[in-house]
């Protein structure tokens, strides 16, 4: 009956260890404080209540003639490629060890701690749902790392169509574009975009809907953006699954804050300055926005609305990474001039921060 303390001891470190690298992971990682802590919680809990059954897991410890570790030592089967295999094999890991650390310790006589094992094993089997709804989340297709993410519609182009204007930006190195065109007809822009997508596929480039769902899914767009008036985050999310990026636009903070709690993946942030770009005139959410968003805001952000070649500079100092622009870059003569005009003025800025 002694060697079953050495079944819960080795469980006992097995899960502990499991728990160990799920719970690293989520802090240092995944930087996501929620489940960091519910898997601290388990862990610990695993560890404390046998804490006076030490002497005898001491006692019949003998790691030196453990058959496991001959065994490991020459197979591969606990191989890992990839961060979602970790986390899976950690799991059932930990699963299985609370499991058979339950049955030991009711054969050993210690019902009532048997029974707080059983809560932690049902414990685990919802941080694995909430870990893997985060490893989705941030796991998904993301806004690549750009300076620059471009709007284009044909009433900001001065004749030319969308195909050309994005054969342009494609050329300039610009790695994305959001196609805007609300007003014309439904199998109209589903055409287009299906060209768009075809072209931005090859470039590389990501291509996100505005307001268009239904299209954005058919032409397997990267991704949808919306705003205030169209349907809620956690209900587009429904449609797209977890591998579409979903902007939204904010113009405040209560906004900004909710895009966040709901699940989109970016947001715009703005309008900065005055602006009519959308058809109607925004007031705008102005520079102080742009300030609290950079120091409180805990997704990437877009700075968007009336910025301009003259302006870019101001908006870069306060913190933007990344800016939106249409008529500015889809309106110019010469496109990829005008984008390597704006990208000099970032880089200045760049240079600016980096001899600070």
């Amino acid at each position: 009956m002694n060697k079953i303390y050495r079944i819960i001891d080795v469980n006992i470190n097995r899960v502990s260890e499991g728990l160990r690298v799920l719970e690293d992971l989520t802090r240092f990682y995944y930087e996501e404080p929620q489940i960091t802590e519910k898997i601290r919680k388990i862990r610990h809990c695993v560890r404390k209540t046998v804490k006076d059954l030490n002497p005898e897991f001491l006692n019949q410890r003998d790691a030196e003639d453990d058959l496991g570790f001959e065994i490991s030592q020459t197979t591969n089967l606990d191989n890992k490629t990839n961060i979602k295999e970790l986390i899976t094999a950690n799991f059932k890991r930990v699963q299985e060890g609370l499991r058979v650390i339950e049955e030991t310790l009711k054969i050993a006589g210690y019902y009532e701690m048997a029974k707080i094992y059983e809560t932690c094993r049902y414990d685990s089997y919802t941080a694995e749902k909430i870990y893997f709804n985060t490893f989705n989340r941030i796991a998904k297709r993301k806004l690549p790392e750009s300076n620059l993410y471009c709007i284009i519609a044909e009433k900001y182009s001065k004749g030319r169509s969308n195909i050309e204007i994005v054969r342009q930006i494609i050329e300039a190195g610009v790695k994305i574009i959001q196609y805007r065109e609300r007003n014309k007809k439904k199998l109209y822009k589903y055409k287009e975009c299906e060209k768009i997508r075809e072209l931005t596929r090859q470039a590389g480039v990501t291509f996100i809907v505005n307001g268009d769902i239904d299209i954005a899914i058919l032409v397997q767009a990267d991704g949808v953006h919306i705003d205030q008036k169209d349907l809620p985050v956690e209900k587009v999310r429904e449609l797209t699954g977890n591998e579409m990026i979903i902007g939204l636009s904010t113009h405040s903070r209560q906004q900004a804050q909710d895009a966040f709690e709901k699940g989109a993946d970016y947001i715009w942030a703005g309008p900065l300055f005055k602006t009519n770009c959308k058809g109607d005139i925004w007031d705008p959410a102005g520079l102080e926005y742009l300030k609290y968003v950079v120091n409180n805001v805990n997704i990437p952000f877009v700075a968007v609305g009336g910025i301009r070649e003259h302006n870019v500079a101001q908006v870069f100092r306060l913190g933007a990474k990344c800016i939106a622009m249409a008529t500015e870059i889809a309106g110019a003569d010469d496109i990829k001039q005008k984008v390597n005009n704006i990208r000099a003025i970032i880089r200045n800025i760049s240079d600016e921060g980096e001899l600070k």
